[in-house]
């Protein structure tokens, strides 16, 4: 049976796959839902979903071996955590609105919580 720490990562892939090629397939569509203006260069936000779709891979093949993996998971981790630094800047700047924080809610701030007690118990592992 799937411990905990394998079905999240599981989930995590699964989700940023999905997520990353939403964004690559439909680049304006969660511009248009936040009534944000168009990008001028659609292909750099495709990027960033080709980059949390490449993420996902990860979580995939870390959900194998959550301890042994805990690297990737520092990483994604990472950037769950500056990603929502990112959203606050520019949000202050008056850059993104409210509503395109509705990205970071799923995108981050649920999976901080899970990949910290997973690096918390490889951590503890370490020694064993």
């Amino acid at each position: 049976m799937e411990n905990w720490k394998t079905k999240v990562l599981n989930l995590a892939g699964i989700y940023n796959i999905l997520w990353g090629a939403w964004v690559i397939v439909f680049p304006f569509h969660i511009f248009q839902i936040s009534s944000m203006p168009y990008p001028l260069y659609p292909s750099i936000w495709q990027c960033v979903g080709m980059i949390v779709g490449v993420y996902g891979l990860g979580y995939l093949i870390a959900a194998r071996d959550p301890l042994k993996h805990w690297p990737i998971v520092l990483v994604g981790l990472i950037g769950k955590v500056l990603g929502p630094v990112g959203f606050l800047k520019n949000f202050i700047d008056g850059v993104f609105p409210l509503q395109f924080s509705l990205t970071i809610i799923t995108n981050d701030l649920i999976w901080w919580v899970p990949f910290f007690l997973i690096l918390k118990e490889a951590y503890l592992q370490r020694d064993k």
